[in-house]
């Protein structure tokens, strides 16, 4: 099921005078600081993980010590 531009253009007209330009344009900022909190939270994630793995601790659900003994 194809969506031709024309189709496209319709649909945006149509969401525009629904909503109107300023929310729109609210909600395009909140999605785009959503998507950036996002992507910090991941790359934190990563390097939080690149550190455990560094310091010789697994990741695999045991609570462990700086001993590695399981608690």
């Amino acid at each position: 099921m194809h969506v031709s531009i024309t189709q496209l253009l319709i649909i945006l007209v149509i969401v525009i005078v629904l909503f109107g330009t300023k929310k729109l344009r609210n909600v395009g900022s909140d999605l785009g600081g959503a998507i950036k909190s996002f992507r910090a939270a991941v790359k934190e994630g990563e390097d939080d993980k690149k550190t455990t793995e560094h310091e010789g601790e697994t990741l695999d659900g045991e609570i462990t010590s700086k001993k590695n003994e399981k608690i």
